[in-house]
């Protein structure tokens, strides 16, 4: 009898070291040996912390997609990315990050592993990095977004635009998300974050239990036909409001999946259309997301 149990435990303890062991050596053939090593380390945390849903609407990766996730404290922007990479092969995605990051010694260096889109419309509190921002720029974040992307590079956007510590509510999207989708084609994949610990105890931690969830691909492409066709008249006949309305729409509706997946609400409202144009492809969704 106790032969038999320990025979049961000892091939449960075989079963789930060959599943540990298939998930820590998962194949990253799109990166170099050393690259693949550096990344499954950064796995470690997540490895033990974060639980990861609906990893199958990553396939199909071989072209270029916009990742949109929702934002909840700092250690998330390392963690969540490495997870993605990871699931993805090792297929690198340039995130949209304020510029300090690359200024920090070490952390920068990996951040540029990812080819990052910087953006330095933000001060720096510590004046030794603030003395390395560049001034008086007139980088057009849109406009590089969009050249990764029809290069093929996929790129990650936090479309809140900062750190939201509400455990209720998500901030209004900034509408960049929505001109990057619509100028390109490309699908958006929506990620929720979300906590454990938010959900239980009504807080955002620091370090928690994560929770992952990837949505399915939303499809902008008939609203892209058109807003593409507004744009190449835009001097000729004012289409500026219109263009800003409609990228104002689609961000609305990435905002949405993310409510939907982080568990989240999102409150803001959207005004009526003006002018007819083609319907988005995912269904309207409440405005308070069901759990």
């Amino acid at each position: 009898m106790f032969t038999g149990s320990r025979r049961d435990a000892n091939g449960n303890g075989r079963k789930r070291m060959k599943q540990y062991a298939e998930k820590i050596f998962k194949p990253l053939p799109l990166l170099p040996f050393g690259r693949g090593i550096l990344l499954r380390f950064f796995m470690l945390p997540n490895f033990l912390l974060t639980k990861a849903y609906g990893l199958e609407n990553l396939a199909g990766t071989e072209s270029a997609r916009i990742y949109a996730f929702n934002h909840n404290n700092s250690l998330e922007v390392l963690m969540v990315p490495v997870l993605i990479i990871y699931h993805l092969g090792g297929r690198m995605i340039s995130f949209v990050i304020d510029w300090m990051y690359g200024k920090v010694p070490v952390l920068g260096s990996l951040m540029d592993m990812t080819d990052p889109v910087y953006v330095y419309h933000k001060r720096s509190p510590l004046r030794w990095i603030e003395s390395k921002r560049l001034s008086g720029t007139a980088d057009n974040t849109v406009e590089r977004c969009t050249e990764k992307l029809r290069a093929g590079q996929s790129i990650g956007i936090f479309p809140e635009g900062t750190r939201n510590r509400n455990p209720e509510n998500l901030l209004k999207g900034k509408p960049g998300i929505g001109h990057i989708a619509l100028k390109t084609g490309v699908a958006v994949v929506p990620v929720g974050i979300d906590f454990e610990c938010r959900r239980k105890k009504g807080r955002i931690p620091v370090l928690g239990r994560t929770i992952v969830r990837i949505g399915k691909p939303l499809d902008f492409r008939r609203q892209s036909e058109h807003y593409l066709a507004l744009a190449a008249g835009e001097r000729k006949n004012n289409n500026s409001c219109e263009l800003n309305r409609m990228a104002a729409h689609v961000t609305h509706e990435i905002m949405l999946s993310l409510a939907e997946l982080s568990g989240k609400r999102y409150c803001e409202t959207f005004a009526e259309k003006r002018t007819r144009i083609p319907e988005p492809t995912i269904k309207p969704k409440e405005q308070i997301c069901r759990l």
